[in-house]
């Protein structure tokens, strides 16, 4: 099949100027504690230089210079980053343009967004139970708001969804895709059943890409489940989030083509 001409806004590469607003990944409370570390840093830097004790003052500033520097890297991973690798990610998938898509935890919608405009002949799905505690301002209403500001309201589905239990039948997505949601299951059997669910809704040659902490982990989950071409990589810096040398894995994998039967 020729791949569809036409591409939106916001699956031209990711390029185009971003509309959508897509708050900060879970753990952003992490920031008040570096703000509280900078403020005592800067306290003890002034405590210091009063007090004529130029090492501390300077060890103080080193610190603080550290502490905003990971914050830094925090708020450019859970924004800018993310959107990036994540372009990067679904270029690499080839799509035509008529697939459907499913994005397990889409959130706010920053990847969900991006394969729906990769797609403008076929539809992206978003599933979520949209807990506030895995990204700040965290709602269906907030996906909806994103994907008509990124002119891909009509190709995107938003439905209210455990990854444990996706409401699909087998077989009806050709891509699924996840993003630092599956590991916010607590319990281990959970994220198997929800690695389960992804495939068994995917369809016979279906690919799935996972970007997650745990992601290592998952690959032999998934071959259990009867994927082929499992495979882990750790993405670069730009998962940092806050801590240099911290790379978030890729898991990918595809469900097999039925065999052909013999005549």
């Amino acid at each position: 099949m020729e791949p569809v001409a036409a591409v939106t806004a916001a699956g031209r590469g990711g390029r185009a100027r971003q509309r959508g607003r897509y708050g900060i990944d879970g753990g952003y409370a992490g920031l008040a504690v570096f703000g509280l570390i900078e403020v005592g840093l800067a306290g003890t830097a002034a405590w210091a230089a009063r007090r004529r004790k130029p090492a501390v003052a300077a060890l103080a500033g080193v610190g603080g210079a550290v502490v905003a520097g990971s914050a830094a890297s925090y708020l450019y991973s859970t924004g800018p980053g993310k959107r990036a690798i994540w372009v990067q990610l679904l270029d690499e998938l080839g799509l035509r343009g008529d697939e459907h898509v499913l994005d397990v935890g889409c959130g706010r919608g920053a990847v969900l967004v991006r394969a729906a405009g990769r797609v403008p002949a076929g539809r992206a799905v978003g599933v979520d139970v949209w807990r506030r505690r895995d990204q700040s301002g965290n709602s269906r209403a907030a996906a909806e708001r994103n994907a008509t500001a990124e002119d891909v309201r009509e190709q995107v589905e938003l439905v209210d969804a455990d990854a444990r239990h996706l409401p699909f039948a087998p077989a009806s997505f050709d891509v699924v895709v996840s993003s630092l949601a599956i590991s916010n299951i607590r319990d281990a059997g959970g994220r198997a059943q929800a690695l389960r669910e992804a495939v068994r809704v995917l369809r016979p040659g279906g690919r799935l890409r996972i970007v997650d902490d745990g992601a290592g982990r998952y690959a032999a989950v998934l071959r259990d489940a009867g994927c082929t071409e499992v495979a882990v990589r750790p993405l670069d810096w730009r998962t940092w989030y806050g801590l240099p040398g911290h790379h978030i894995p890729l898991v990918t994998a595809t469900r097999p083509a039925e065999p052909t039967s013999s005549p």
